[in-house]
């Protein structure tokens, strides 16, 4: 039996309301993602191995309880630390702010909805949750695992680049060595004089 490919993605849902988490769960559950559900931002940073207090700038140390997750959504009003404080944190992370972490809200204020989006999140939903919004998600969670795959691509391709360049360098300075010119005289250089004087030559 083939492994449905939606199955691979994991959801961290973010809510302090029990009934808006079982909702948002069983919903994310019909379209076969895995889901991880809590109910406070600081949870949510703890499950993703940031610490509430840690700076965000540095280097992060991840948990051993770390979970892979490939996108988060996250309620906007909740006590403590809000949907966007919790969005500000991970795009503040060099761990975390390729993860699209999309917010969600009973009340539609546009000014809450734009600074979110400027603030990097993904969507922004109003609840209650459907399941035709959640079908928009799947785009998202394949460009957080692009990205995850990326670096490493990035170096490899990098490190192909500078090896043949390092090569074709060392190539062209044995090639100059060899014909008793200096690297540097290997390239024709032209100024404003020669070029005249071809010019005048060619007019006489």
């Amino acid at each position: 039996m083939a492994i449905d490919p939606e199955a691979q993605f994991h959801v961290l849902a973010v809510d302090d309301s029990l009934i808006d988490r079982k909702l948002i769960e069983r919903l994310l559950k019909t379209s076969s993602y895995q889901v991880t559900t809590v109910d406070s931002g600081s949870k949510a940073l703890e499950l993703l191995g940031l610490r509430e207090d840690q700076d965000v700038s540095s280097p992060s140390s991840p948990d051993k309880n770390e979970i892979e997750v490939n996108l988060v959504i996250t309620d906007y009003c909740m006590p403590g630390m809000t949907g966007y404080d919790l969005l500000k944190k991970m795009k503040g992370s060099s761990s975390l702010k390729d993860i699209p972490v999309v917010i969600m809200s009973s009340e539609n204020v546009p000014s809450r909805i734009n600074r979110c989006l400027e603030g990097g999140a993904e969507e922004f939903f109003l609840k209650p949750i459907q399941l035709s919004d959640l079908i928009r998600l799947r785009p998202y969670m394949l460009k957080g695992k692009l990205k995850e795959q990326q670096p490493s691509q990035h170096q490899e391709t990098n490190s192909a680049i500078s090896s043949s360049s390092n090569n074709n360098s060392k190539s062209n300075k044995r090639k100059a060595m060899d014909e008793g010119l200096s690297p540097e005289k290997t390239r024709p250089r032209f100024s404003s004089s020669s070029l005249a004087l071809v010019t005048y030559e060619e007019t006489t």
